[in-house]
């Protein structure tokens, strides 16, 4: 399927040249039935003879509603660009195929119209002049084809011109992150809201769990249609009419959006490229009321004009828009500038940066996403998909580093390692960036929590405290004097026990274990503090934690003023 829409002055037969091509008459309202004047979008389709599903949206080619007309064009193919005979080129026939160029349309049909009523001479010079405005656009060269809608002269040969131009035109890519920009919401009899658009980017499925943004709001996927027929899944590229569940159909308004959550970066705030209309008689810069259109959707903006104060007509510049409210955008979006005040497209171009870090003063946006990566250091191959639609391989765990910021990175980790000493680096005080590229770094080994240099000495191996600690294990001595760090990494390895502030040898608590069952072979009843204290030959400073942790482990169970066997007491040769 290809979705080709119209372009053109008012009256110039737009509407009735759909409605030959394809029978259905894409005027939905009585009173542009009554007034035989376009005022919204209008949707019609139609099988070419090669079988391409051919999706047409009929545009307005009144100036009145030219925000109706940049709501149909931002995601087509193609374009179907109308010209009466009887008039020939005309204003909004000029500002129609600047929006298109704008927008990145890059093939078209020119239909001249009206044939029937003109004298060959001025379909000869409407031809010419055609032409003649076309040249150095995507227009240049592209078949003219005239026809007349209510005799059907030259249909048949428009069809043959717009089926072999959809052969050339590449199909929309499923990358799979659908993006509908709706274009229209209504309420449908027994089936409640109804959005539709053109859908780009991937595909949808019935039962998808949606975002309705902006907001976040969450929907579903209820049914599918496209041109009234029903479908399970439809592919990008597709004109469809989404059955949503979650919210209402007043909720809805043309410019909003379908995304998958989490899919995508959203933004108030782009850097872009900026191409000025040569037919201007004045710079564009930040004075004005400017109005940027964005997929469906018009939104009042404030521009900054990056390095200069302005952009000279015919010229290309950089811009900084500031949105109303967060649209999910990527690079390489297309959009269209309008001024409200003088009522007039002032240009158009392409998104550059949904994220700006630069200051105003300072940024110079382009595409690249080396650029991206750069001015983060560190960016999660999620984030960098959502940012750039790129996806990079990861350079550290999850991450995608600049090369220059892990080189620095891992040489700060190389000093703080050898500024830590024979014990090592603590990797919890270490940042997440930092504790992902521990594990890179040569020379050095990462074990138990700490980052050391490969080869070094065990500071802890036989440590003295450790040995005076197994020399008197239910009667151990303080602490003073020893290394903190030395002390925790010992307790972390399991040579040295800590209970209730005391420190034991690991093999004090087996000691104790064996000596509770030995005293419960004697007293099955249940043993005293006092009688394990005069068995362990100390305090009670000492015993009472010992007991704690006999207790916690299951060892021994308190009832009472006495302990009695616990599920895990150990079973001496006595017993």
């Amino acid at each position: 399927m290809h979705v080709v829409a119209t372009a053109g002055h008012v009256d110039h037969g737009k509407s009735t040249l759909v409605q030959a091509l394809t029978g259905t008459d894409p005027d939905r309202f009585s009173e542009e039935k009554a007034r035989g004047l376009t005022i919204d979008l209008g949707f019609a389709m139609t099988t070419l003879p090669s079988g391409v599903t051919l999706s047409l949206v009929d545009v307005p080619g009144h100036i009145r509603f030219i925000k109706n007309m940049l709501a149909g064009v931002g995601a087509v193919d193609a374009c179907l660009f109308v010209v009466a005979a009887t008039e020939g080129w005309k204003p909004q026939s000029e500002e129609h195929l600047r929006i298109l160029e704008l927008l990145g349309v890059g093939h078209g049909v020119v239909a001249l119209t009206k044939v029937g009523p003109a004298e060959p001479d001025l379909t000869d010079l409407a031809r010419l002049e055609i032409e003649e405005q076309v040249a150095g656009t995507f227009l240049e060269g592209a078949p003219v084809i005239a026809v007349d809608s209510p005799t059907g002269l030259g249909l048949a040969d428009l069809v043959s011109a717009i089926d072999e131009m959809l052969a050339s035109t590449p199909a929309s890519i499923d990358h799979d992150r659908p993006r509908l920009w709706i274009d229209r919401a209504f309420a449908a009899t027994g089936a409640g809201t109804v959005v539709t658009g053109t859908l780009t980017g991937g595909h949808l499925q019935v039962g998808d769990e949606l975002e309705l943004n902006p907001g976040g709001r969450k929907v579903r996927v209820r049914s599918l249609q496209s041109h009234h027929a029903e479908h399970g899944e439809l592919p990008p590229g597709t004109r469809c009419a989404v059955n949503l569940v979650g919210v209402s159909h007043d909720e809805v308004v043309r410019g909003d959006v379908l995304t998958r959550p989490g899919q995508w970066h959203m933004t108030t705030v782009v850097d872009a490229s900026l191409q000025v209309l040569g037919r201007l008689d004045h710079p564009v810069s930040r004075r004005g009321a400017h109005v940027v259109y964005l997929g469906a959707g018009e939104h009042p903006c404030r521009l900054r004009v990056l390095g200069p104060d302005k952009i000279e007509p015919a010229s290309t510049g950089s811009v900084r828009l500031f949105l109303p409210r967060p649209l999910p955008l990527l690079p390489g979006d297309r959009f269209v500038l309008r001024e409200s005040g003088r009522s007039e497209t002032l240009g158009g171009g392409e998104i550059l940066d949904v994220d700006p870090r630069e200051r105003a003063s300072r940024a110079r946006p382009d595409r690249s996403v080396d650029r991206v990566i750069s001015e983060r250091g560190w960016v999660s191959t999620e984030d960098l998909l959502r940012l750039t639609g790129t996806s990079r391989e990861p350079t550290v765990a999850n991450w995608v580093v600049d090369p220059t910021v892990l080189s620095d990175t891992l040489e700060r980790l190389r000093e703080a390692v050898d500024e830590a000493g024979p014990l090592g680096l603590d990797i919890a005080a270490l940042d997440e960036h930092e504790r992902a590229a521990a594990e890179m770094l040569s020379g050095a080994v990462l074990d138990g929590g700490r980052l050391t240099a490969a080869g070094a000495a065990d500071p802890l191996a036989d440590h003295p405290f450790a040995q005076l600690l197994a020399a008197s294990p239910f009667a151990p001595p303080t602490p003073d004097g020893v290394d903190r760090a030395e002390l925790r990494e010992m307790v972390r390895r399991g040579v040295v026990t800590e209970q209730d502030g005391v420190f034991f040898a690991a093999s004090a608590v087996d000691d104790a274990a064996m000596l509770a069952a030995r005293l419960l072979v004697e007293s099955p009843e249940g043993f005293t503090v006092s009688a394990f204290r005069e068995a362990a030959g100390n305090t009670r400073k000492h015993a009472m934690p010992l007991l704690a942790r006999l207790d916690g482990t299951g060892i021994t169970r308190r009832r009472g003023d006495v302990r009695v066997a616990g599920p895990r007491l150990p079973v001496t040769g006595d017993g």
